[in-house]
């Protein structure tokens, strides 16, 4: 079984993340899997890129100035939406024909455009799509938030410059979506429940078979191992608590850096004494930019690509903070626990399927700081942290691991590839 994984990067981003991973949990259980990037970051073997740099970056460019066109000059919202009108044509490629399985992820930003992907759906082969967030289901956004306008064909865009119109970008886009998954036979996974249950209630997927299955993370490598010498090797103190937060940007509005600063300033007039033996670690772009603005001891560190430094970033936490106000099922938290690190998130998105409240980490009250600051002084004060602890590795190991993820994923591969009888009935 030869399986094709197709993402726009090969380690930038969560999708990019969890797709090379799953590509190396294939290949400890023998699967033969290989990666098509559009930005090929590693030297690799099984990682092929698309051919033609500059035409890559033209068709990126492209589609770029396409929705400041259609925001009427506007480069608002520039990356939060995209309506997939340039890309290459993968099909005619040795990695494509060769493949069994063709598996797409996060495939945007002129990776693959709807017309191209219509050809993937021709081509016969069995595509299985990991949703990483909402777009399949939407016009253009990623994350629809409290807009529900992909249950009707959206328009009238929130993200659009003036709030879009009736027959705006998304409404097109959305349209172009519905023609292209037309009847080809295409199976959905989406790496949360909560993820799967939006997929199994959106009209552009009705009557397609949706998974929930999770990212896959590689627990030998994530493991607790000594946060003395991790808080040694980071410059960080010995004698205080260690909040974790890490984003892509930490300044961004949603992954919930006000509500942070909020419960910290809730707790600190409460009481001072204790927020005093608190030291907050904010990872990702800008995190310098946060300086001073908390009222306790600030350690930015400033966006993180190696695996061995966040691992000695979770070794190093006493807890791994994580109110976003969106996500799907964050590497972050997975990989946290994995180095026995409770968290404390939001009651959002995929975060209620990942955390126990008072097992493994607390589920705040959605954007409430209040709720945020008690959890966070929950945990850190438990008599059972050290059972909290040992229960997030348990989780992380029996839920997440490679092995137990890419077993799920080979079995609905090994269903995918059952000769049919004629008609189209797969023969049990």
């Amino acid at each position: 079984m030869r399986v094709l994984l197709v993402n726009t990067s090969e380690h930038t981003g969560g999708a990019a993340i969890a797709a090379s991973r799953l590509m190396k949990a294939l290949h400890s259980q023998g699967v033969e899997a290989e990666m098509l990037v559009s930005k090929r970051e590693s030297e690799n073997p099984k990682v092929h890129a698309l051919p033609g740099k500059l035409l890559q970056k033209i068709r990126f460019v492209a589609e770029r100035l396409g929705i400041v066109w259609a925001n009427r000059g506007s480069r608002k919202n520039l990356f939060a939406i995209d309506p997939a009108t340039h890309g290459a044509d993968i099909t005619r490629l040795p990695q494509f024909q060769q493949a069994d399985i063709v598996h797409l992820h996060w495939f945007n930003q002129g990776m693959l455009s709807l017309g191209d992907m219509q050809k993937i759906l021709k081509s016969g082969k069995p595509v299985v799509w990991t949703m990483h967030d909402m777009w399949p289901v939407t016009g253009v956004c990623h994350q629809a938030g409290a807009c529900e306008r992909w249950q009707t064909g959206c328009g009238h865009c929130p993200l659009l410059h003036g709030g879009g119109g009736a027959k705006d970008l998304s409404t097109k886009t959305y349209e172009r979506k519905r023609k292209t998954y037309g009847t080809a036979p295409m199976t959905f996974v989406a790496c949360s429940d909560w993820l799967a249950d939006i997929a199994r209630r959106a009209p552009l997927l009705k009557g397609r078979p949706v998974h929930s299955i999770p990212n896959p993370i590689d627990t030998a490598f994530f493991v607790s191992q000594d946060k003395v010498k991790a808080r040694q090797a980071l410059g960080l103190p010995l004698d205080k608590k260690i909040l974790l937060f890490v984003a892509y940007k930490a300044t961004d509005p949603n992954k919930g850096i006000q509500y942070l600063r909020q419960a910290l300033e809730q707790l600190h007039e409460s009481d001072g004494a204790w927020t005093e033996q608190l030291a907050l670690v904010p990872v990702g772009k800008e995190a310098s930019t946060l300086q001073g603005t908390f009222p306790c001891a600030l350690f930015p560190q400033e966006y993180v690509s190696s695996e061995e430094t966040m691992r000695r970033l979770y070794d190093a936490a006493d807890v791994l903070l994580m109110p976003t106000l969106m996500d799907n099922l964050p590497n972050t938290v997975v990989e946290a626990m994995a180095c026995s690190t409770p968290c404390v998130a939001f009651n959002v998105g995929g975060l209620p399927q990942m955390i126990t409240p008072g097992v493994d980490g607390y589920l705040a009250r959605y954007k409430d700081a209040s709720d945020l600051a008690q959890g966070i002084k929950a945990v850190l004060s438990s008599p059972n942290y050290p059972e909290m602890a040992r229960a997030a590795r348990e989780k992380a190991v029996s839920t997440y691991s490679e092995a137990a993820v890419a077993q799920r994923f080979i079995a609905l591969y090994k269903d995918l590839l059952k000769p049919t009888k004629e008609g189209g009935e797969q023969i049990k």
